[in-house]
């Protein structure tokens, strides 16, 4: 777990603060007028909200663990710490329970929002990283459909485009086109006898009168 040290920095300074103001004796001046003294619930929600905001961001790790960490310190220990205490140090100062009530409020407001941030963040560098964030967040990028996808064939190599080629040629084949297969054997078998009838006469002997009438003797 990392710090994040100026939010350390900035928690630190506002505890003091709030230390100074809630835990040591103070006399209100009797030249200010009473309605318009700030209340004092409201110092409260808002001393402690910002004391939760600030520190959530302290502890660099899991969600789960800062909303407790949070919880734990701010709204426990100094929501309720601070009250018991105020209650027990001599100066001047009561227990309260609505000051208690006002601490709770304001340090679990600002750790709901800090969680709900934060969780959003998470979401967003999670389709960040696998590529669903933007105007491709509805593309699929196994299927194909997206940015790098526009042309079939791009990146293919040889064997891949040859099944392409031949699935096309599929597509486009027409059943009711006349074929030219029986044409295209005719003239291969033609061919084949002419080569056939030439090779013979190439290779037989030619016959002499003399073996032509030995043969129709022969015969006779």
């Amino acid at each position: 777990m990392r710090i994040r040290y100026p939010f350390a920095g900035a928690f630190i300074f506002l505890l003091i603060l709030a230390a100074y103001i809630g835990l040591l004796p103070h006399s209100t001046p009797s030249s200010v007028p009473s309605h318009l003294q700030p209340n004092d619930k409201l110092l409260h929600v808002v001393t402690f909200f910002l004391l939760s905001l600030v520190f959530y961001w302290i502890p660099d790790t899991t969600r789960r663990r800062t909303l407790q960490l949070t919880m734990i310190v701010c709204t426990v220990v100094l929501g309720i710490g601070s009250e018991i205490v105020q209650g027990i140090l001599p100066n001047g100062r009561s227990f309260d329970p609505f000051d208690l009530l006002a601490n709770i409020v304001g340090s679990l407001g600002a750790v709901g929002l800090c969680s709900w941030y934060h969780r959003r963040m998470l979401e967003r560098r999670r389709k960040a990283r696998f590529g669903a964030l933007g105007d491709g967040a509805g593309d699929d990028v196994e299927l194909g459909v997206g940015p790098g996808h526009g042309d079939e064939n791009e990146g293919l190599g040889p064997q891949e485009s040859g099944v392409m080629d031949l699935e096309r040629e599929v597509d486009n084949w027409d059943e009711n086109a006349a074929d030219n297969w029986d044409s295209d054997d005719g003239a291969d078998e033609t061919g084949g006898l002419t080569g056939a009838t030439n090779e013979s006469s190439k290779t037989s002997p030619p016959i002499v009168n003399g073996d032509r009438a030995e043969g129709m003797k022969r015969s006779d």
